[in-house]
This record gives structure tokens, C-alpha cells and sequence, in this order.
């Protein structure tokens, strides 16, 4: 059994910084690309940001340059650091482990900015 549990997020003031986590358990996660997804109230979810196995890493553009996803397989987590944080950035954030075909899913954490 595959159990990803998101972390980190709150309310936060546009400017500022979040550090989202996901640990996961079960064996795949060395193998997995892992994603971060968001979706917004009356939103489709979107994907943010991705890391492959090889720790190779693809953001949308809208997040370039303000976050940074980075994974470390030892501890069976992948991390989201959110910097320059604004209110469009305002989601539930999903963590993802793509495993061949199927994927994990966390349940979600809030992130909210305000002003």
C-alpha cells in the first residue's frame, strides 16, 4: 500500500514563504516521479511542479522561478518551497507519485495568501 500525507501549508502574506512536504510510504518512491498539483475553488486541478526519478525537474510558468521542488529518498519525501508567495497562488496543494500508469495521491494541503 502506497500513502502519500502532505504538510506545511497555511496562510502566509503575499511576499512571504511556504515549505511543503510529502512523505510517502511503501517502496515505489525511489522509482516515482513525483508532482506537486494545486486547484483552486471552481478550478481544474493543474500541475506545478515535477521531479522524475532522476531528479530532473519541470514547473509551470506561472511558478518559475518562485518555487523549487526537490526530493530526498532517503527520508521518502518530496518538498515544495514556495518563495514570493502571491494570491493567485491561493490552492489546495496535492501531492502526486506517478508509478508507470497509476497514481498516488495525498489528500491535499491549504495554501492561502492574502493581501
Amino acid at each position: 500500500q502506497v500513502q502519500l500525507v502532505e504538510s506545511g501549508g497555511g496562510l502566509v502574506q503575499a511576499g512571504g514563504s511556504l515549505r511543503l512536504s510529502c512523505k510517502a510510504s511503501g517502496n515505489i518512491f525511489s522509482r516515482s516521479a513525483m508532482g506537486w498539483y494545486r486547484q483552486a475553488p471552481g478550478k481544474q486541478r493543474e500541475l506545478v511542479a515535477r521531479i522524475t526519478s532522476g531528479g530532473n525537474t519541470n514547473y509551470a510558468d506561472s511558478v518559475k522561478g518562485r518555487f523549487t521542488i526537490s526530493r530526498d529518498n532517503a527520508k521518502n519525501t518530496v518538498y515544495l518551497q514556495m518563495d514570493s508567495l502571491k494570491p493567485e497562488d491561493t490552492a489546495v496543494y496535492y501531492c502526486d507519485a506517478r508509478f508507470f500508469s497509476y497514481d498516488y495521491w495525498g489528500q491535499g494541503t491549504q495554501v492561502t495568501v492574502s493581501s
